[in-house]
């Protein structure tokens, strides 16, 4: 258009009042914003064939193949093959940020930045995709959105090999490779390989959720964990399991609910090499190792692994229980919890073993089982190297060193080790005894009592001595009978010394010491020191009446 100009001047047409050079800088802009509707790209590269809509972007384009670098940076002599590339890098060596936003009042460098910022404070979604109508804030998302429809991964990883839709996306990757984690928390030193995972984890410290539910008003701090929670609105449950059919509301829950049936366990312990289905129980494993116990309750100091540990702990101080059984009411913490119970009523036992074919309502229940086969006693006690099948078991053990009972009886104060014993014991007052035998009818406190009782029935006794063969009922009862064979005492009286094989004959003997006589004859009134003694007498008082 300028030689158009030049042309008319040479022949005598005089312009005035008009600058030739604004008229023609206003006729190019003009013509490149209807190229970008139009699509059209008339400045074509000859070695590559590839086209632009601008001759700017054309020259530029020609530089990054020639190497050459135009435009050079004053303060650290760095060159740039366009100026809007050297202006981006000396807003960066300057922390320059002049444009500010009048509603939050966060600046920004580029004014394209900007502009987008903007959007999200009117939501306005300017490009939309033609395929599916989804809308975006800036034109480079739906480029990359764009590709999820034709399935393009133009970008390359040249270790392994895998494709990428977008270069941030291949960035990203190749952390994986290389191990960098960039994005430094400064209040903890944790680091991430995204900047996303940063201001994700940032929200730990601050407790800031941004993400609410509009229908409950739960929030989050993440706006996927909203979007899974949504579903527990509308039942909505869209990733279906090919093989069992099970459903779930997140495309990862599905992923690892889909290992089950393969066995794969891609996520490997390097300290124990044990291997786990899914990421997150492999960093809370990792903790036991390290001891790490990072979630802490803010009421009694108590801390635990994961999260979920936590918020299933803080319902015990406000004995709340979301979980109900629609057929007995009974309510629970957590909804593991509720399923297993539910089995209670279907009689349900889905966990089977292997070896000896026995099966088991829960999963945990079929781990501890395994471990009577395999001998493995995997939780040891640091004071003196008592090994457990089970954690709970080594934690009830480690309170005798300590001597803490925490749990007492509302009733008569007497304090216990555990809750179950506690749970057992208030039976005593109430009376109560769930566990009945089928066949004669006689009732237990105890599970163990009633499961211990029907072999009495059957004539089983699976505890075997294998020094004498001797068999029994019960393996307390067989660990008593070993004594017999190593004179093992382990009960010793604190006031005489003198020591025993049972814990029961221990107490019986303290109560020569207390002059105590719990059990009196209801034929003659006399007291004795132990039930066994009593019925002695009982029978005697019996034939003199």
């Amino acid at each position: 258009m300028l030689e158009t100009y030049m042309n008319l001047t040479a022949i005598g047409y005089r312009w005035e009042n008009h600058n030739i050079e604004e008229r023609c800088q206003s006729s190019r802009r003009h013509g490149r914003h209807k190229r970008s509707h139009t699509g059209e790209k008339p400045c074509e590269y000859t070695q590559g064939v590839k086209a632009f809509a601008y001759q700017s972007r054309l020259q530029s384009h020609e530089r990054f193949h020639a190497g050459e670098k135009s435009y050079e940076g004053i303060q650290y002599g760095e060159a740039f093959a366009c100026h809007s590339s050297l202006r981006i890098h000396k807003g960066a060596c300057t922390g320059e940020k002049p444009y500010e936003c009048n509603q939050c009042i966060k600046a920004f460098t580029f004014h394209s930045h900007f502009q987008m910022h903007k959007r999200t404070h009117t939501g306005e979604k300017p490009y939309e995709c033609i395929q599916c109508g989804k809308a975006f804030t800036c034109n480079s998302h739906i480029q990359m959105h764009k590709r999820t429809h034709t399935g393009e991964k133009s970008y390359e990883c040249n270790q392994c090999g895998k494709a990428l839709a977008s270069q941030g996306s291949l960035q990203i990757h190749k952390r994986t490779h290389t191990g960098e984690k960039p994005y430094e928390c400064n209040q903890c030193g944790k680091a991430f390989a995204r900047q996303s995972c940063l201001q994700i984890h940032k929200r730990t410290h601050t407790g800031e959720k941004p993400y609410e539910c509009n229908q409950c008003g739960k929030a989050f701090a993440h706006q996927s964990n909203l979007q899974v929670h949504k579903k527990t609105h509308t039942r909505d449950k869209p990733y279906e399991c090919n093989e069992c059919d099970k459903a779930f509301v997140c495309q990862s829950s599905l992923r690892i609910h889909k290992r089950t049936h393969t066995g794969e366990k891609p996520y490997e312990c390097n300290q124990c090499g044990k291997a786990f289905a899914c990421h997150s129980y492999l960093q809370m494993h990792k903790r036991t190792h390290n001891g790490e116990k990072p979630y802490e309750c803010n009421q009694c100091g108590k801390a635990f692994v994961c999260q979920s540990g936590l918020q299933i702990h803080k319902r015990t101080h406000t004995g709340e229980k979301p979980y109900e059984c629609n057929q007995c009411g009974k309510g629970f913490t957590c909804h593991s919890q509720l399923q297993n119970h539910k089995r209670t009523h279907t009689g349900e036992k889905p966990y089977e073993c292997i070896q000896c074919g026995k099966a088991f309502a829960c999963h945990s229940h079929l781990q501890m089982h395994k471990r009577t086969h395999t001998g493995e006693k995997p939780y040891e006690c640091n004071q003196c190297g008592k090994a457990f099948a089970q954690h709970n078991h080594l934690q009830r053990h480690k309170r005798i060193h300590t001597g803490e009972k925490p749990y007492e009886c509302n009733q008569c104060g007497k304090a216990f080790a555990s809750q179950s014993n506690l749970q057992i014991h208030k039976r005593t007052h109430t009376g109560e005894k769930p566990y009945e035998c089928n066949q004669c009818g006689k009732a237990f406190a105890r599970q163990c009592s009633l499961q211990i009782h029907k072999r009495t029935h059957t004539g089983e006794k699976p505890y075997e001595c294998n020094q004498c063969g001797k068999a029994f009922a019960c393996q307390s009862s067989l660990q008593i009978h070993k004594r017999t064979h190593t004179r093992e005492k382990p009960y010793e009286c604190n006031q005489c010394g003198k020591a025993f094989s049972q814990l029961s004959s221990l107490k019986i003997h303290k109560r020569t010491h207390t002059g105590e006589k719990p059990y009196i004859c209801n034929h003659c009134d006399i007291p004795f020191v132990s039930e066994t003694f009593k019925n002695i007498k009982k029978s005697y008082c019996g034939e003199a009446i």
